[in-house]
Parts: structure tokens; sequence; C-alpha cells
């Protein structure tokens, strides 16, 4: 049901009703709740006329059990403690002990005072509103509120001037570092105080640079990646002219040590994506030049940043499939990135242009592993009725046979076979009908 929850926009709504109700009619004397609360929240984001005025998607018995564990919690002296309606004549006692010091019985409490606990036991973590309440002296009253507009469907807790919140967590963590330029919009000044050098050095270009990175470049290192995509946005690197681009890659090349790996996807997106998918016409031999050289030092952010988004772009034409062959016939290319390179377009829906690249790759001869080939061949087999009016794919097929006669099985021969017979009578077909067309 998670993963229902998580890809629903993507599915035939009639198979997510199908689902829904099988999961209704669950009738154990124990039901899941969480089956129940998920299936609930997923009526709702298919809005097939489930109210959502004052409902909840939490069960009666878990509504039970969620007020019984705020009222333990409001038993342990933390300040958290089941919300009430406040005795008119208590809350008068209240202020008057808060206007007197002297108020008789009264002992104000220092912030930094705690309830005694026995040697050795550890302190509870404290919540991160306490510790800003605290620490600024907020006298500001907060509006009580009962626990049953929490529990039957009212989500957090509306506290005017901070929600609780608990320590971070990893997950938490990780959500702060995907906000990244939305957080840290500023370079820290020992960075930012080089961007007009860089800027300058990659506009005009001087002798003897070639080769040989400045030393602000260095940077690159210190740079976070959120910093990362800020740093590339700034240099404006989309700008750059094919040769100013093959001198950049020189010298991040020659940068010593080795960019991490994301920084390096990053950079791979900001320098080559968007210059592929705007080819108009084939690409440039100091593009191309370019491209290879980075792909043969940082094959995996190429691979992943590039050879998937190009190929399932939807704009993608001949220039970019051209120069997807190009990067696969590239002899610099090492056996595990070619392997890399296979593994990632085994993984994409196949189209024409796929099939081009594909080829392009395989005429390497690629050492792969029995099973990864046995993918590949599973994958051709499926693919051959919807290509059966490929030229791409009759040629792919073609050197698939040729180049990898020895790995394939008789059960895999047969596949191949069937699948190629589709399509080799279609062409047959058209060929025909071509020459009688031709015919005086």
């Amino acid at each position: 049901m998670s993963l229902l929850m998580a890809v629903w926009p993507s599915l035939p709504e009639s198979g997510l009703l199908s689902v829904l109700q099988i999961a209704q009619q669950d009738q154990s004397p124990d039901p899941d709740t969480w089956l129940r609360a998920l299936g609930e929240l997923l009526r709702r984001d298919l809005d097939i006329g489930v109210s959502t005025a004052g409902a909840s998607p939490l069960s009666k018995s878990c509504q039970r059990q969620l007020q019984g564990l705020c009222r333990q919690l409001g038993q342990g002296g933390r300040r958290l403690k089941l919300l009430q309606t406040p005795d008119p004549g208590e809350e008068e006692k209240e202020d008057k002990e808060d206007e007197d010091p002297h108020w008789p019985g009264k002992r104000r409490k220092g912030p930094e005072e705690e309830p005694a606990r026995p040697e050795g036991e550890r302190a509870p973590k404290r919540f991160r509103y306490l510790e800003r309440e605290e620490e600024g002296h907020k006298e500001e009253k907060h509006e009580p509120e009962s626990l049953e507009s929490l529990a039957d469907g009212g989500g957090t807790l509306p506290i005017k001037n901070q929600p609780v919140q608990a320590e971070p967590s990893v997950a938490g963590q990780s959500l702060e570092d995907a906000k990244g330029l939305a957080e840290n919009l500023e370079l820290p000044k020992a960075i930012q105080d080089q961007v007009p050098r860089l800027q300058q050095l990659l506009k005009t270009f001087g002798e003897g640079l070639e080769g040989v990175p400045p030393v602000e470049l260095q940077l690159l290192h210190e740079c976070s990646p959120s910093q990362m995509e800020l740093l590339c946005a700034q240099l404006q690197l989309l700008q750059l002219s094919d040769t100013a681009l093959l001198q950049f890659c020189t010298w991040l090349l020659s940068l010593s040590p080795d960019l991490s790996l994301s920084n390096a996807t990053i950079l791979t997106k900001s320098l080559f994506l968007r210059r592929i998918l705007s080819l108009t016409s084939s690409a440039s031999r100091l593009l191309v030049t370019a491209l290879t050289s980075f792909c043969a030092k940082y094959a995996y952010p190429v691979c992943r940043t590039l050879l998937g988004p190009v190929l399932q772009a939807p704009g993608t034409g001949p220039a970019q499939t051209e120069l997807l062959c190009c990067l696969m016939k590239d002899e610099a290319l090492e056996p595990d990135t070619q392997v890399l390179m296979l593994g990632q377009i085994l993984e994409l829906p196949w189209k024409e242009k796929t099939f081009l690249v594909l080829q392009s790759l395989l005429e390497r001869q690629v050492e792969m592993t029995p099973e990864k080939f046995s993918v590949l061949i599973e994958k051709l087999c499926k693919e051959g009725p919807a290509a059966a009016t490929s030229v791409a794919y009759a040629k792919l097929m073609l050197t698939v046979m040729t180049k990898y006669q020895a790995n394939i099985t008789e059960i895999q021969r047969l596949g191949l076979a069937t699948a190629l017979e589709l399509n080799t009578t279609f062409l047959r077909k058209s060929l025909q009908a071509a020459l009688r067309r031709l015919a005086p």
C-alpha cells in the first residue's frame, strides 16, 4: 500500500479501486490498522467521494492508543502534558503567582533547573521548541486545545510560536540537505571571492594554461553539493563555447585529488545535459572530445546523469543519438564502464534510438556475466513484437547473433530467431512492395 501511494499517479484508477475494495474486505477480528489508514489516505488522493471534513484515517482503537500515549507523556514531568481546558479560578491564581514572586508557597524555578534523577541515568532528549522557549524566556501563553481534536484528524498541534519538533533524525537531516539552494543562497566567502576570477578565466584563456588547472579550482573540493550547484549557476557553464568547455574539462581532469562523486555528477549535468539536449545538428568535434574525455574519468556520473535522461527525453533526435553512439564507440572506455553503460540501458524503456545506441555499444563486444547476458537476450526477445517494423532492431539482433554467438544457448537462439522472424517478414514484404512499385 505504501508503494501504491508513492506511484499512484502513474497507475490506472480502476486497478487502484479494485485493490482498495479487496483491502476493505478484511473481516479479521484484528485488522491491520496501517493498511486501513493508508487505504483511507489513498482514497483521499484519488478523490473518489471520501469526505475529509472532520475525518481521521486512524481507527478508533488507534485513536485510543494515541490518547493513552499522550497521557503517559503527560506524567513525565517534561511539560508535555495532556491539554485540558483551564479552570478560571486556577488561572487567576497562577496569574497572581506570576505577578508576585513572593506569593506564599511559590518557588520559581530557574530555566536551568531540572528534576533530580538517579545517578548514572541518562537525561531524556529535549524537544527543540522547549530549548528555544527556555533560552528566550518566552512568557506568551499558548491557547489550549483539546486532545480529541488532535486525535480525530487534526494532524499536528497548532502552537503559535513554534511547533513541537523532536531532535533531527537521519531522514530530517537528508531533507534539509535536499533543500540545498533554498536554505543556503550564498557561497562561503572564501569561495565567493574567487568567482570573478574563475569567470574571467572561462572567458579569456591565456597562453600556457592548457592542462594546468588554476589554483582557484582547488576550491571545488571544499564545496558541498548544494554549494556546487550554486557555483555552477554563477559561472554560467551552459554559456561556455565548445572551446571553453573542452579547456574547462581539461582543467577538471587535471585536478588532484579527483572530484567527489556527487560534485562530479553536478558538474556533468551543468556542463553537458542541457547542451546535448539543445543540439539541432551534429555535435562539434570539441564537444565530443570533452564528453568522451570526461566520461573516461567520471564514468558513473556521465552514465547516470546523461545516458538515461538523454535517451528518454521527448526531444531527443538524430544529433543526440549520434553523440551517444560516438560515446559508446570511444576506445578509451574501460570494460567495466561498458558494463555500466549496458546495465543503465537495460533498465530503461527501449525506443528506436535505444536500438542504435545499444548496437554501437555491443559492437565493442562487451565482457558481461552470463546473468547480464541473459537479461539482454530476454529484453531483446520481449521487444520483438513491438519492434517488428524497426530496421535498427534488426541490425541490433544481427550484431548480437554474430558478435556473441558463443554465448548464446540453444533456448536463447530459438527465442532470438522467433523475434527476428517477425521483423524480417515485415521488412521482406516492405522490400517486395517497393520493388513492385519500381517495376515498369
